[in-house]
């Protein structure tokens, strides 16, 4: 029975290929059965050396670290500004068995400023570009994808959704339209440096090496965003140098710092809003389903249809039937919602409610800023870039969200291959 559960993730890798043909521009090109056993392969592997071999996972631990460290200093930044808002101690008794309260927008949110403004000066002083270089080689040398999209994928290990497109700007205007598919499947199935801390940050209690696995994930998704892209748009990738050059230039240090940290603010306002709409919508929509007869003697709510609608497909990816219904109401919270707010309400589960292995299934899976927000975002984004490839761009939004969703879904269905049941 442990074995058949283990394996179930086998279903899910299935049907996100059978999803990816079903909206494919053309379902009579498929890349080569080679090709596609290919990028699994590259997944499964990636995963089981990093979560079966100790001494992979000892590194990754030192990055936790690092968050950890990042975290107190924000923390040190935030007490000053906000004060016990921000997390300095409070300067009044409370109540017994009451613990400080946690503000979101002062203690958590500041991540994001902080982790942006060194993500801009470790680019400027050469760090990352070695990193995403490294990675683009690597995907150019595995996968076969050309110059411009291995760049891009490096990029969007650390760079989000409106920042990794302008590392190959200069580019839209000629990239095919398979190419240009797959850059905006690579914004979507990735989360930015920053975020990645902010999301780790939010499930630490659930999962205590949040920052290690949804850095796997990160990389997990690259080849699974590849092959979904593909299948869904065949074409000819462009012709371009081998090795473009990114176009992320910052003039001085202090220059990188200001940037970053103004890029990091503009990220925290756009979090805040997003989170204070959907919450709103959530709650009104809600309050209009509190109207329809009850179901098994409870009120139809958002998050109850979410869990109907997505619990087949979790259970596809590995989660056993009797958590499918939690964990797919957090998947369709964050495909069609926002994937913060999805954290939020994994963090917020029972400890019981998920095990450790569904755990990391459902942090796989979400582990991408494919929302309905984000299509806008990246549209406008390759629009103003280049105003010729506008109508390429809306077009393929929405299959960019699809796709983006398939590519971290199937990044969970690896993970529960390789995680013992």
């Amino acid at each position: 029975m442990e074995m058949l559960q283990q394996m179930q993730g086998v279903v899910g890798i299935a049907l996100i290929l059978l999803l990816a043909w079903a909206f494919s521009e053309n379902r009579k090109v498929l890349p080569g059965w080679r090709w596609v056993g290919g990028a699994i392969a590259l997944q499964v592997l990636l995963a089981l050396i990093v979560v079966r071999v100790p001494a992979v996972w000892g590194a990754v631990d030192v990055i936790n670290r690092g968050v950890a460290a990042i975290e107190t200093a924000t923390l040190a930044g935030s007490s000053y500004m906000f004060g016990y808002l921000g997390g300095a101690p409070i300067p009044f008794v409370l109540k017994p068995g009451s613990d400080q309260p946690m503000v979101i927008a002062f203690q958590i949110l500041p991540l994001i400023i902080v982790f942006s403004a060194l993500t801009a000066l470790f680019w400027h002083w050469g760090i990352l570009r070695v990193v995403v270089n490294g990675l683009s080689w690597a995907l150019r040398k595995t996968m076969g994808v050309t110059g411009v999209v291995g760049l891009n994928a490096g990029a969007n290990i650390f760079l989000g959704v409106v920042e990794a497109p302008l590392i190959v700007r200069s580019y839209f205007a000629r990239m095919s339209r398979a190419d240009l598919f797959a850059v905006m499947v690579l914004s979507m199935a990735n989360i930015s440096g920053a975020l990645l801390v902010l999301y780790a940050t939010t499930l630490a209690k659930q999962l205590p090496d949040a920052v290690g696995h949804m850095i796997v994930a990160s990389f997990l998704s690259l080849p699974a965003a590849i092959l979904v892209a593909r299948i869904m748009v065949p074409g000819e990738g462009s012709t371009e140098p081998v090795e473009p050059e990114p176009e992320v230039e910052y003039e001085s240090t202090m220059d990188a710092i200001i940037k970053g940290t103004m890029d990091g603010v503009q990220l925290v306002l756009a979090v805040i809003g997003i989170i204070i709409v959907v919450f709103a919508l959530v709650n009104l929509t809600d309050q209009i389903l509190a109207n329809l007869p009850l179901v098994a003697g409870e009120a139809i709510t958002v998050k109850r249809a979410f869990g109907w609608l997505f619990s087949p497909f979790m259970w596809a990816l590995g989660v056993p039937w009797n958590e499918a219904g939690t964990a797919g109401s957090l998947m369709g919270t964050k495909a069609i919602l926002n994937e913060y707010v999805a954290y939020l309400q994994f963090a917020a589960l029972p400890d019981a409610a998920l095990s450790l292995r569904s755990k990391l299934i459902v942090t796989y899976a979400l582990c991408n800023v494919a929302n309905l927000a984000s299509v806008g975002l990246l549209v406008s984004t390759i629009s103003t870039l280049a105003p010729g490839r506008r109508k390429d761009a809306i077009g393929l939004g929405m299959k960019s969200w699809i796709a983006g969703n398939l590519a971290s879904a199937m990044g969970g269905a690896v993970i529960g291959l390789v995680t013992p049941v």
